[in-house]
């Protein structure tokens, strides 16, 4: 998954690879992209959709 990962976790580009820059996202550089495994920003979203319930 490249950029097109942005569109399935619905962010913007920018700050879908913003995020991985800061590690908050997992993802990998090659070369001068990011790649991003479907598996990983599915747990990733699972997360953040976890931390949102708990903070209810």
């Amino acid at each position: 998954m490249d950029k097109s990962g942005a569109n399935y976790a619905g962010l913007a580009n920018i700050r879908f690879c913003r995020l991985a820059a800061d590690g908050k996202i997992p993802g990998f550089k090659v070369g001068a992209s990011w790649r991003f495994r479907k598996s990983e920003i599915d747990r990733w979203i699972t997360e953040q959709e976890q931390n949102t319930d708990q903070a209810k």
